[in-house]
């Protein structure tokens, strides 16, 4: 035996994977929504459907971003916003039709096609990812109570 010990660096396999994952997912929601903004435009209040999904499309491209190369707790916390406030706002608008409100437009679309889909698998497996690396992982620097 070698004295040292598998699970740090099992600990530090299994986040790295994770990281990996909530990073594809995020990158993925950003394709989907910076590939379907320009189809959106045309709905408009003060600001367009695909303005949103464009910032949607910047936010989890910076997401994924920081999850590769600056990891911290408040890159996984930003993380996890992002793709669970998507993933929540598109759970919304699919099954509810809020209307219009403040400067945002009816964004009510009670259909489910291809890359909805893939934008929600890929936002849960992102907002899923980001709050084990947020919860889950555990803290170093800090003393272990036997």
């Amino acid at each position: 035996m070698t004295g040292t010990d598998p699970a740090p660096t099992r600990t530090r396999a299994v986040d790295l994977a994770v990281r990996a994952l909530a990073a594809a997912g995020l990158a993925v929601d950003a394709y989907v929504h910076a590939d379907l903004a320009a189809r959106y435009d045309p709905i408009s209040a003060d600001i367009s459907q695909g303005t949103l999904f464009r910032v949607e499309a910047a936010l989890a491209a910076l997401a994924a971003l920081l999850l590769v190369v600056w990891w911290s707790r408040v890159s996984a916390a930003f993380a996890f916003l992002v793709a669970a406030g998507g993933l929540a706002l598109l759970l919304i608008y699919r099954y509810n039709d809020i209307g219009a409100f403040g400067p945002f437009p009816d964004m009510y679309e009670p259909v489910w096609y291809g890359e909805k889909v893939l934008a929600v698998v890929a936002q849960a497996v992102a907002a899923l990812g980001s709050l084990y690396l947020l919860f889950a992982r555990p803290r170093r620097g800090r003393p272990r109570v036997a």
